[in-house]
Order: structure tokens, then sequence, then C-alpha cells
């Protein structure tokens, strides 16, 4: 249905006026044209109704601004664009501040590997209490589990300093594990 000229000049008259019928008139009939131009423009449903809802508050709020010369389709389009351009405005300026606070959330998610004061404590306590575990191995167990877990030394390393062949060195290991384990069990 065609909408006459006539008939948006009069209701764009009694909008000026506050007449609130009008201002529905005019709503429904430039929505879609507005809604569209901005679909166009954002290709996001929901960002094009929200600027064209700004739009026509803008609109409305400065409706005796409107000069009769000019088209009322046009007066609302150049409205939308200039929202849609303030907006982008504000999305640009306020991205230094959202890197600026995801950078700072990123921050906190990072892991102190530093021990705190009871890490250590506890460390300590553990330690000593493993040590005095080892204490109960025989000593040939205890050596190896020295060399190993303590020294760090590798098979090799271990097989050269307690003049054993490699394989005996990983079965004394393994076994001086599973001693290990038992002793911890119990107590």
């Amino acid at each position: 249905m065609e909408i006459s000229k006539k008939n948006i000049e009069t209701n764009i008259n009694k909008a000026k006026e506050g007449n609130q019928a009008a201002f529905r008139f005019l709503l429904n009939t430039f929505w879609v044209d507005v809604y569209n131009y901005q679909l166009k423009r954002t290709k996001s449903e929901n960002d094009s109704e929200d600027i064209t809802i700004q739009t026509f508050s803008k609109a409305f709020d400065k409706i005796d601004t409107f000069d009769d010369k000019y088209v009322f389709k046009t007066w609302l389009i150049a409205i939308s664009k200039n929202v849609h351009i303030d907006l982008l405005r504000k999305k640009n300026s306020s991205i230094f501040i959202e890197t600026t606070k995801e950078q700072e959330e990123k921050v906190y998610l990072v892991i102190d590997e530093n021990p705190t004061p009871e890490d250590k404590i506890i460390r300590d306590q553990n330690l000593a209490k493993l040590l005095k575990d080892i204490k109960q191995l025989k000593p040939k167990y205890q050596e190896v589990i020295q060399l190993r877990y303590f020294q760090e030394l590798s098979y090799k390393e271990i097989s050269k300093q307690i003049n054993e062949p490699m394989s005996n060195v990983k079965v004394k290991l393994l076994r001086a594990k599973k001693l290990l384990a038992e002793v911890i069990k119990r107590n």
C-alpha cells in the first residue's frame, strides 16, 4: 500500500506537535527502510535493530528541526548513518580499554610457580618424612634412590658409579621403589 506524500507531511506536522499516533505512523512507515539500510551495512540483525531504534529515538527527539524541503526518509537514513558511525567510533576507541581488561584478566590466570612459604614448609616436611622412610631401606637400595632421584643421574651414570651393569641398576631401582612404597604405606 503506497502512502501519499501528503499523508506523510501531515503526520510529520502532527508529530512536531507531540501527537503519539503520528510518531507511531512514521515509525511503522519507515521502519523497514531504515532497518534494511542498516542490515546491508552491519550484516547483523541485532545491530541493525539497535541502530534503527536509536535512529527513530534521535529523529523523534529532534523532529522539530526537520525541514520540509527535504525527504523524511532521506533525513532518517542520514541520522541512521550517523548513529552507526558513532557506534563504530565508540567501539574502536574502546578496543584499547577492552584489550587492557582482557590482558589484565589473563595476568591473573598465569600460575605463580614460585612456592609460597606454606608450600616450602610442606615440601620440607614431606622431604624429611621421605628421607626417614628411605633410611629404613637396605643401603644398596638407599644408594640407587639417592643417585637417581636426588642427584638426578642417568641409569648409565649410576651404572658407572656403582660399577654394575645397567640392567642391574634398573632392577635394583625398581625393587627399591617397591620397598619404599611398602614402607610409606606402613607409616
